[in-house]
Order: C-alpha cells, then sequence, then structure tokens
C-alpha cells in the first residue's frame, strides 16, 4: 500500500501510538558480526575473537563510543552471559537467540550486553511466549509498503530504508498481563462495537488497517461494527502469516497447493538474484524457484524490495580478515528451506492487499476520530502509560558479577 499524505480524514484518524502508548526505539547493535543468518556462524565468530589477544582482539570487537573490550555492562535481562569486561573474556560462546533482524528476515543473535551499543532491556524483560511485538515501520513518502508489521522473536526494529520506526510491545508485562493500550480503551471499543475487545483484536485490527503518514502509524477505527469485525479477521490471519506458526499457529501455504520448489539446486555461492516474471522463477545464479508469484517479488516495505533485502544480507561480502567475513562455506540448505517459506509469506500478504485498501476506506469514511477518543477520556494517554513498567521479579546481574539494585 504506497505512501498517503495527510489528508483531513486521515489526520482525524487515531495515530498508533494513542493507541499503543509504550514503545521503543529501534536496537543499536552497533557491530554487524553479532548477528548472523545461523548460529553456527555466531559461535566460529566468538571462537575466533575469544582466541585473540591484545590489540587483534580490539580491531576484531570492532570498539564503539558506547562499547569497547574494556566497557563494563550488566548481563541482559533472562539471558545468562559474562559480566567481566570483554578484553579478559575466555568462556564458551552464549547460545543465540532468534532476532527479526528488519522486516521479514529472522537471524540469530549474541544475546551478550558487552557486544551490543544499545540493547533495550526493557524489551527483554518482556520478550517471553506469550509476547507480541507490533513494529512500526518508519515513514518514506510515495515509498510502498505495510505501515506495521508484527513479530513473535524480538526484533530490531531496523528500517531498510534507513528511516527509525517504533517498537511497541502487546503487553507490559511477562506472562501476557497489563495490555499495551491506552487505559480506557478496550471497554470504550467494546460498547461501540457490541462485544469483548481483546488486546489480540486491537492488534489484529492495526495489522489490517494500519497506514502510513508522516506523524506515524495512523489506525483509523471504523463506526460500523460489522467493519471491525471483517478487519479484525482479516488481521488475524495476516498475524499468523507474519508469524509463520509461532504462539501455536499454522505454517503459511499458498491456496489451491500451489507452492515454490527449487527446480534448479541453488550453487555454492550465487552472487546475483532475478526474476523472470513470465515464467514466475526466481533466480539465485543457476539456480532456479518457482512458482514466485510476482507479488512476492515486488513485495517492499519502505520502498526495499524484501527478497533483494534478504538475498543481500546472505551474499554481501564482508571485509577479509573481519569477523564478518566468517560464514558458511556453501550455501545452506536451511537458507533455501527459509526463503521458499518467505516467499510464501509475501505473495500471501500481497494477495490481500486489496481487502486491506478497501477495509481502511471503509473505516476512514465514518469512524472514531481522535476527537472521540479525547471527549471518551481516553485521550491524552496518561504519562506513565508511555514508560515501561516495572518488572522486578527476577534479579539482573550486573557488572563483574554483580547483582543490579533495582
Amino acid at each position: 500500500m504506497r505512501g498517503v499524505t495527510e489528508d483531513l480524514p486521515l489526520l482525524d484518524a487515531p495515530l498508533l501510538d494513542d493507541l499503543m502508548p509504550w514503545s521503543t526505539a529501534p536496537l543499536r547493535l552497533g557491530r554487524a558480526w553479532i548477528v548472523a543468518p545461523d548460529p553456527r556462524t555466531l559461535r566460529a565468530r566468538w571462537d575466533r575473537l575469544v582466541a585473540a589477544r591484545g590489540a587483534e582482539r580490539e580491531e576484531l570487537f570492532r570498539p564503539s563510543r558506547a562499547r569497547t573490550p574494556a566497557s563494563s555492562v550488566a548481563a541482559l535481562p533472562g539471558q545468562r552471559t559474562g559480566t567481566v569486561r570483554f578484553a579478559r573474556e575466555e568462556g564458551r560462546c552464549p547460545e543465540p537467540v532468534r532476532l527479526a533482524h528488519g522486516p521479514f528476515d529472522e537471524q540469530w543473535l549474541l544475546p551478550d550486553h558487552r557486544l551490543i551499543d544499545t540493547a533495550r532491556p526493557e524489551l527483554w524483560r518482556v520478550a517471553d511466549a506469550h509476547q507480541l511485538f507490533a513494529v512500526e515501520q518508519g515513514y518514506v513518502p510515495g515509498a510502498a509498503g505495510p505501515a506495521l508489521l508484527v513479530t513473535a522473536v524480538l526484533p530490531d526494529g531496523r528500517s531498510p530504508a534507513g528511516r527509525p520506526g517504533r517498537i511497541r510491545p502487546l503487553f507490559r508485562r511477562p506472562g501476557g498481563t497489563e495490555p499495551n493500550l491506552a487505559p480506557g480503551l478496550l471497554p470504550l471499543l467494546s460498547e461501540r462495537y457490541g462485544s469483548g475487545v481483546g488486546p489480540p483484536d486491537l492488534l489484529a485490527w492495526a495489522v489490517a488497517a494500519g497506514l502510513p503518514s508522516p506523524a506515524g502509524c495512523r489506525v483509523p477505527l471504523p463506526a460500523d461494527p460489522e467493519v471491525w469485525a471483517a478487519g479484525v479477521a482479516l488481521g488475524r490471519e495476516l498475524t499468523e502469516v507474519q508469524l509463520r506458526g509461532a504462539r501455536g499457529g499454522t505454517r503459511p501455504r499458498l491456496p489451491g497447493g500451489r507452492r515454490p520448489y527449487v527446480r534448479a539446486a541453488v550453487p555454492a555461492r550465487p552472487t546475483e538474484l532475478g526474476y523472470d516474471p513470465e515464467e514466475e522463477v526466481l533466480r539465485l545464479g543457476e539456480g532456479r524457484i518457482s512458482p514466485v508469484p510476482a507479488g512476492a517479488w515486488e513485495f517492499e516495505v519502505g520502498g526495499v524490495r524484501m527478497l533483494e533485502q534478504w538475498f543481500a544480507h546472505r551474499t554481501a561480502p564482508a571485509e577479509p580478515g573481519s569477523l564478518e567475513a566468517i560464514g558458511p562455506a556453501a550455501w545452506p540448505q536451511e537458507w533455501t528451506s527459509e526463503l521458499l517459506e518467505l516467499i510464501t509469506v509475501l505473495a500471501l500478504l500481497a494477495g490481500r492487499a486489496p481487502e486491506r485498501a478497501a477495509l481502511t476506506a471503509r473505516a476512514l469514511s465514518a469512524g472514531v476520530t481522535r476527537g472521540a477518543l479525547r471527549a471518551a477520556g481516553v485521550l491524552p494517554v496518561p504519562e506513565g502509560a508511555r514508560r515501561p513498567a516495572s518488572v522486578l521479579d527476577h534479579q539482573e546481574e550486573g557488572p563483574e558479577g554483580q547483582f543490579m539494585l533495582l
């Protein structure tokens, strides 16, 4: 869906910031080598770094203003990693964790606070089996793509176009408690729509109806209960596709038994990605995958094609001798499996774009405006709702093994 200007109906529509008030800026990783498409690569990089000494370790580490091997840093919430200064680290690699590395690209991260410039610990405190993260995309004038994505794994909030967005957890506390919603919003919507509205319903509607704007993602709320019900149903389906089987959902599949297959094996080191629209063939060097619907190839976020970005993350050349240069000797089979699933996800989302556009148009024509939310006392949002909750259910290890005083 193309970006839109702030016309009058859209200006009246609530911002996602009005509805889900607590948010953080994206993570700032600080060094590219701590993220990789597979965990084996991260373990190899860690072993190489720990084996280095003195100036060599410093150079491989890639120091920044926020992190050097001498930095004294607390452990990330929920992670059992070392807290001694990294210059003295001799231990084994911490277990890599899944990371949503920008839109539609699940990679792996070394969850070590000593390696991450700005990790947003408040997000790690609420990341559990009940949490979902709404990732608001940065606004790019005239660019194609959704304004809001959702993931079950911790997102870095990275924008493909370099425009920062926001990360909004659905819940403010672990265990799926205390929804990150404006106080009074759910009772108001439940009364207007004649049925109980829960946190997942609001998130589903936002996924279906969210629109990009210069002020941030806008979420028009319809006046018609039937439009609301249709949007929630659509949003649940779109969310399930994006979650790719997480949280008890089903793996995405194209309708009618139509699914992409590998027609010619992907070479050990493909360097070019291309697409034949007539044959619906995706080319990875000499490799061939089909059928690949045009909607999957053309799917963009922030004006960037997702398939091209996914491929670039795995094939871009790295500086010789750097930790980033450590990677698989040949294209792994699991990358192909992930690519086939990504094609399916993008094709399914592209196929629902006309429904999303029609739904949003109906919601904008007659909706619950920001003025109505103010009149109902939902807006302005209390300042406390915009700050993270105090999560004090366990001790967190501080620098050099000392427990933090919270």
